[in-house]
């Protein structure tokens, strides 16, 4: 049977087919779907991972008492794996085990748009590279079997549009793959000096077979056209190569590390111009030039974002695309923005008031550092804010840290955020610190995560208490207040950043999206009463819009969630038909 898959879809039906028992992932976009579309077989063992780290932690677990395991990310999410990756290149498997990775060129929802390729190069763990769904499935299954046959982690690359591309999927039957054996092996799995020492020969001696096996796998071919032209390509840059150069010749990598050498020179001794084609840094290229091989690549295509058949044809060939420019009114702008009834907007109206330095995170709460709120100074990495908050007071002194907070998310929170926090007590700082939680992992899309109570597969589970775990690493003051109760949340606010000591302020609110959130229906301006002063635009409540002459709110927007209201010091927003 064939059906329209997304790639993240198809990878997760390439696990269920290849006999996967543990699937585990931390969510990110743009994997998010891969661990969601593989809970949905019950054959499979599914879990939301505190974290990447743990995540790939479980998943290696799995591998090593005998079962397959998936484990998926996206590219930042492989720095916080980086340190178990690099040691289980040294131990190896038992059973399979596949590390997915989507990395994200143009930064459509990330912070960098880092090359996942260089971690398997500095980990020296192999890596193949799908360019549709159906390769994404059949790339997957045959990963598995490279990582047994070689006794290694195998890291399966994708990006953003490759995850969330469609195409056809020829689907299959599950194939039940039996528990491997499992044998105590110290020597190979307890990674002291002395064991690791010899296992880095076996991971050297595993390279130069991996090296050879790139010559002959059918996941590097050879496509021959005309003979003027040739291009070495992978993953989603090799479809915009089709599209752009036609029929010349192609070697299609997929298998990108390590690389064909022997294939690459065939290849090139035959093409009398040849063209790398990839996105983001110069892996190939900088590869086959150390060959002694003439290519054209960086040198005339950027290192940075996403390309097209257009931008390789305008780069390359110096062709406009043919598309008509359309005179007039152009596309309206639509910056990202809180959504109407956004817990986080009482929060950040409280801090752009008080013109509090914040330490930021990564979140949905990160578009707080946009107009109007602008209460956002720093944001770096899961869980950095704790840290940055506490560095800020360190180097300007303790005055500056009681104008100082940081904030993140519940799951952020317990993805990185928990260590921060016991520096912080440890170190005798008095940063505060506002946990935002809004029960759920949000802008991944609604996510479940150790703070809601239940599993991926929405089962019931225990809950983290974050007012006891707080309680637990050495903060005394921890307090729970609703971001819609605005002057109680400024007053609390105030008396945290005063204190001489450490504390926490949970601002307790569910996301606006969830099912079960109710609001009392669209509010109207009474224009009557308006005095046009604009406080309720000082929310960014995207429902709110300055007409010029009047403020209106849109019906169609609004939830009714009534914070305008509460801005309001003249009474003049009130729920419609009242």
């Amino acid at each position: 049977m064939k059906k329209l898959m997304l790639g993240n879809e198809a990878v997760a039906r390439g696990a269920y087919e290849a006999g996967v028992r543990v699937a585990t992932a931390y969510p990110g976009t743009p994997s998010t779907e891969i661990t969601e579309n593989i809970a949905k077989y019950d054959e499979v063992y599914c879990e939301w991972s505190p974290n990447e780290k743990v995540a790939l932690e479980v998943a290696i677990g799995s591998a090593i008492a005998g079962g397959r395991a998936i484990c998926s990310m996206k590219h930042v999410g492989l720095n916080v794996a980086a340190d178990p990756l690099f040691t289980a290149s040294y131990t190896g498997v038992n059973a399979g085990l596949v590390i997915m990775v989507a990395d994200d060129p143009g930064m459509h929802s990330s912070q960098n748009e880092q090359d996942s390729r260089m971690y398997a190069k500095a980990s020296k763990v192999p890596m193949v590279e799908p360019s549709d769904s159906s390769e994404c499935k059949e790339y997957v299954k045959a990963a598995f079997e490279i990582s047994e046959k070689f006794d290694t982690p195998v890291i399966l690359r994708l990006s953003t549009r490759i995850s969330h591309s469609q195409s056809i999927v020829e689907v299959g039957e599950r194939e039940e793959i039996a528990l491997k054996e499992y044998k105590k092996d110290p020597d190979k799995y307890v990674m002291m000096p002395a064991m690791a020492r010899k296992r880095h020969v076996a991971v050297e001696n595993r390279m130069a077979a991996l090296a050879q096996f790139s010559n002959t796998t059918p996941l590097n071919r050879i496509e021959w056209g005309t003979t003027d032209i040739g291009v070495i390509t992978s993953g989603i840059a090799y479809q915009y190569a089709r599209e752009a150069f036609g029929d010349v010749s192609y070697l299609k990598l997929g298998m990108i590390y390590p690389l064909p050498d022997k294939l690459i020179k065939e290849f090139s001794e035959k093409v009398k111009v040849l063209y790398v084609i990839e996105e983001l840094e110069p892996f190939f290229e900088d590869h086959i030039k150390k060959l002694g091989i003439k290519v054209i690549g960086k040198d005339v295509l950027p290192v940075m974002g996403e390309y097209s058949a257009n931008l390789i044809r305008e780069k390359v060939f110096g062709k406009q695309s043919g598309g008509k420019k359309i005179e007039g009114i152009g596309t309206p702008v639509r910056p990202p923005v809180m959504c109407p009834g956004c817990p986080h907007r009482g929060m950040f109206y409280v801090l752009n008031k008080l013109k509090l330095t914040v330490s930021g995170d990564i979140g949905c709460y990160t578009l707080g550092a946009l107009p109007p709120t602008q209460s956002m100074d720093t944001c770096v990495c899961m869980g950095a804010s704790i840290g940055a908050a506490h560095g800020m007071e360190k180097s300007r002194g303790k005055e500056f840290g009681k104008k100082t907070v940081a904030i993140l998310g519940d799951s952020t929170f317990v993805h990185s955020g928990i260590t921060g926090l016991v520096d912080v007590v440890y170190n005798k700082g008095n940063s505060t610190v506002i946990i935002l939680d809004n029960s759920i992992t949000g802008m991944t899309g609604h996510q479940h995560n150790p703070t809601t109570g239940f599993t991926i597969k929405g089962e019931p589970t225990r809950q983290v208490d974050l007012v006891k775990l707080c309680n637990a690493v050495g903060v005394d003051r921890v307090k729970v207040v609703d971001p819609f109760n605005l002057k109680e949340f400024e007053k609390t606010l105030k008396e945290e950043i005063e204190a001489d000591e450490p504390s926490v302020v949970i601002s307790q609110r569910p996301c606006a999206l969830l099912k079960h959130v109710k609001f009392e229906g669209p509010h109207r301006i009474v224009i009557e009463k308006c005095k046009k002063c604009k406080m309720c635009m000082k929310i960014g409540c995207p429902a709110i819009v300055d007409m010029g002459d009047y403020i209106e709110i849109n019906d169609a927007l609004c939830v009714g969630c009534g914070l305008c209201s509460k801005v309001c010091n003249f009474d003049a927003i009130e729920k419609a038909g009242e």
